[in-house]
């Protein structure tokens, strides 16, 4: 192998002719001697040696058993027969026999691998030796001794612009004729010698410009653009003709694909589609104020001040071709002076070559936030008067100063009346000193802006933080063990905060101003219920824990929590109708994972009383018959109050045995059980999952089995007195539950989008994208959105602070000067939420 490596990588023709003869001589021997050697060593294995090897292979070495003769009792028949049943064995053990396979390892003789690599320097001469040379190398000089080159004596290439995605073009290898390529390809052509004797012309490019010093091309090398259709030649011996046709760039269009939309709070949704013939690039949307189509009235009466308009940048396809998409531009301007007002739209795309494509002008009004509270409503209007021209800062300050005469009548709290009144002062003072600045201005529109949005919203958010705080005290009193004067005093509470919340929500529903970004009414919902029918649920509440009764209160304290938590969704929502079956689903599981979550906590307190009870109290002897002594451990699966009454002591001090007192944990009641009737909900609600189809709902399918399976470790676990074994289970279902949430509003979002699919099973709410998580990595929610459903502020308003942090990334996004990444982060941030 060496030696042919040799021949075939061409060092023959580089070493001399004496050694190559004394090399040849050297491999030749040691081929002869190493034959030599093997031929000597090798032998024939005989036919007996074979079968000696087969049979040391076989169990009970049949083959030698078969020559065997019987020693000694052959005349007895017993031993004969036991004799002939051993042959026969052997004969049926020998008929299996196979042929053993060699052993060819010969590593104990080559330690060193030098075999391997003689095998690569043989595969490397066979790919790149001189084996599949076709000509020889032959140097042809003329007479006076130059040599000659071989060959064509130029080359060129055509490389089209890497947005088209096309590949080079070697002219070479191209016959004369036609060629077709993409506008601003790159003709690259190159003559050698220094007489070559060759001569462009062409038609299809500009002339480039005369370069000097390092930029100058090489002599006899040409770089030129496509420009038009035109003629490539090249003159002279050995040269080719071509007929360049160029495939022009047509610039990109873009249109607007839809009307506009806005939610509640004011954010625009703008649908447009653009298209290309290779890709668009990036694109904008500027949005002028349309001075003729405002109405003129009030506050916009006198000319307005000159606004620059809005730029904004259009939203890219994240993945896929650029060529053709649709796409939704969606931002808020409520704040800007431009909301509520007619303003026109345009839209500018550009591709990769530069050219820019753009919309016909769209007239609408630009979306803004609707204020229905009256004195909300009169704040926003005055704020937008003054952002119209800083000269009516007087007015404004008059029309302010005139809804501020009664604040007892108007204003929710001093509070709000107090911000109202700084708001004033320092405007007053601002007039005083002449014209209003910019920065004050800017100030000034910040605080009526903040006032009214407070004005709007802070008696609803109010209330409903009142209600969540009664709420919270009257469930820690179940817990406890309240007194029943303790209990009165804490649902005379939860009802006035009920009344209150309830009495705000409604006045929010009623209709009012043109009828339009109206929130949904309560005969829209798919269930109705009364006042009298919530009251009714409070004095059961009441009555129950009155009895002593606390388990079965804090269950109807849950519905009640449920019960109003839908009516804040339907506030915010505004969707109304009977659910679909996969809307239902959705809902189920999600009360299945709060419950499975409520067990779970039950159980971990379980644990820690159980181990509290194992401690002995600090300076005190344990004492028979007193909690903590290892015989009065509570059962796993009892809850804590049960069997004690309202007013007993709640740390357990002068209690008796559970033993013979009755005081034993019904099984109806116990951890156990209620994981048992929370696996048998699981797999009802398993059984009435949408018929979808495809990966994300086979996904959540098997997540649900997963969960159910957990949920009955954890049951058996409950029933052993394992509780930490339990909880790790639990945890274990409450996240295979979370998967299966996900999965199924990805199924239900896949469903919608697919025609004929979906109508039966329900439709996921929102525009939701599969398989994707938030920024944040955050799973879907119950209902397909994008989020949690967990609790991210514990105990805070989430409404507010949610509103809190879309503001900020709103302002964030505005501000151009930031990173371009950052921007772009914030943009997709917008997009999805």
């Amino acid at each position: 192998a060496l030696a042919i490596a040799f021949l075939l990588t061409g060092w023959v023709d580089e070493t001399p002719r004496n050694w190559l003869i004394g090399l040849g001589a050297v491999a030749l021997a040691l081929f002869l001697i190493t034959g030599g050697i093997g031929l000597r060593r090798f032998r024939m294995p005989t036919w007996a040696e074979a079968e000696e090897r087969v049979d040391a292979r076989l169990p009970g070495r049949p083959i030698a058993a078969l020559r065997d003769t019987q020693a000694i009792g052959a005349g007895d028949s017993h031993s004969r027969y036991v004799w002939e049943t051993h042959i026969r064995r052997m004969e049926d053990r020998s008929a299996q026999a196979a042929p053993v396979p060699p052993d060819l390892r010969i590593s104990d003789r080559d330690v060193y691998g030098l075999r391997y690599v003689a095998l690569l320097l043989l595969a490397s001469a066979f790919l790149f030796g001189t084996l599949w040379r076709t000509t020889p190398e032959v140097e042809l000089a003329d007479g006076s001794g130059v040599v000659l080159p071989t060959g064509p004596a130029w080359e060129g290439w055509v490389e089209p612009p890497a947005y088209t995605g096309r590949p080079s073009i070697y002219l070479a290898d191209v016959p004369p004729g036609l060629l077709i390529v993409p506008q601003g390809s790159e003709v690259t052509l190159r003559f050698y010698g220094e007489d070559h004797g060759l001569t462009l012309s062409q038609t299809f490019a500009e002339p480039p410009p005369i370069a000097e010093g390092d930029d100058a091309p090489l002599p006899g090398q040409h770089s030129l653009t496509v420009a038009q259709t035109g003629q490539l030649l090249i003159e002279g011996e050995g040269g080719a003709e071509w007929e360049i046709r160029m495939i022009a760039d047509a610039p990109p269009e873009v249109r607007v694909a839809g009307s506009v939309e806005a939610d509640a709070l004011g954010e625009m949704a703008l649908p447009f589609s653009a298209e290309d013939d290779y890709a668009v690039m990036r694109g904008r949307a500027e949005i002028t104020l349309d001075v003729g189509a405002v109405t003129r009235i009030h506050g916009l009466t006198i000319e307005p001040e000159a606004h620059e308009p809005v730029i904004v940048d259009l939203p890219m396809p994240f993945s896929g071709d650029r060529d053709a998409f649709e796409e939704v531009l969606i931002d808020d301007f409520s704040e800007h002076p431009f909301a509520n007002l007619p303003v026109t739209v345009t839209m500018t795309v550009v591709d990769a070559l530069g050219q820019e494509g753009m919309s016909q002008p769209e007239a609408m009004i630009l979306p803004g936030r609707r204020f229905f509270q009256p004195i909300a409503k009169a704040v926003a209007e005055q704020r937008r008067d003054l952002l119209w021209s800083r000269d009516n800062g007087r007015r404004v300050m008059m029309i302010l100063r005139a809804i501020a005469y009664a604040p007892e009548d108007f204003f929710p709290n001093e509070t709000v009346y107090l911000r109202l009144d700084f708001t004033l002062t320092r405007m007053n003072e601002m007039l005083a000193n002449g014209r209003m600045t910019d920065e004050d201005v800017a100030e000034i529109s910040t605080a009526l802006w903040d006032l009214a949005v407070q004005l709007e919203e802070g008696s609803l958010a109010d209330a409903r933080e009142r209600l969540r705080r009664a709420q919270e005290r009257l469930a820690e009193a179940m817990r406890n063990g309240a007194s029943e004067e303790e209990i009165a005093e804490l649902m005379n509470e939860l009802r006035d905060a009920m009344n209150d919340y309830m009495r705000m929500l409604a006045e929010q529903a009623e209709p009012q101003g043109d009828g339009t970004d109206q929130p949904q009414s309560a005969e829209d919902n798919s269930r109705e219920i009364t006042q009298d029918e919530i009251q009714a649920l409070l004095d059961r509440i009441q009555e129950l824990m009155e009895e002593g009764r606390m388990a079965e209160a804090a269950e109807l304290m849950e519905q009640l929590n449920q019960l109003m938590e839908n009516l804040q969704v339907t506030e915010g929502d505004g969707e109304g109708g009977p659910q679909t079956p996969g809307q239902q689903s959705m809902q189920d599981l999600a009360e299945t994972l709060r419950d499975q979550q409520q067990l779970s906590d039950d159980s971990f307190r379980d644990l820690q009383e159980q181990f509290n009870r194992t401690q002995p109290q600090f300076g005190q002897e344990s004492q028979p018959g007193q909690q903590g002594q290892p015989g009065q451990q509570a059962q796993p699966g009892q809850q804590q109050g049960e069997g004690q009454s309202p007013g007993s002591n709640p740390s357990g001090e002068g209690q008796q045995s559970d033993q013979g007192q009755g005081g034993e944990a019904t099984p109806g009641d116990s951890l156990a059980d209620r994981q048992q009737a929370l696996r048998d909900e699981l797999d009802r609600q398993r059984g009435n999952l949408p018929a979808l189809s495809g990966e994300e709902a086979e996904a959540a399918r098997d997540a649900l089995r997963r969960a159910e399976r957990a949920m009955d470790d954890a049951e058996q676990a409950l029933r052993e007195g394992d509780l930490a074994e339990a909880i790790d289970r639990q945890a274990e279902a409450m996240n295979a539950l979370r998967d299966g949430i996900r999965d199924l509003g990805q199924a239900l979002a896949e469903a919608e989008r697919e025609p004929g699919q979906g109508q039966q099973e329900g439709r996921a709410e929102g525009r939701v994208e599969p398989s994707r998580r938030d920024p944040l990595g955050r799973e879907m929610g119950n209902n397909g959105q994008f989020g949690t459903d967990e609790s991210m502020l514990q105990g805070g308003d989430v409404y507010r602070r949610a509103e809190e942090i879309l503001g900020e990334i709103r302002r964030r996004a505005g501000e151009q000067e930031r990173p371009d990444q950052e921007l772009d982060y914030l943009k997709r941030l917008l997009d999805r939420f």
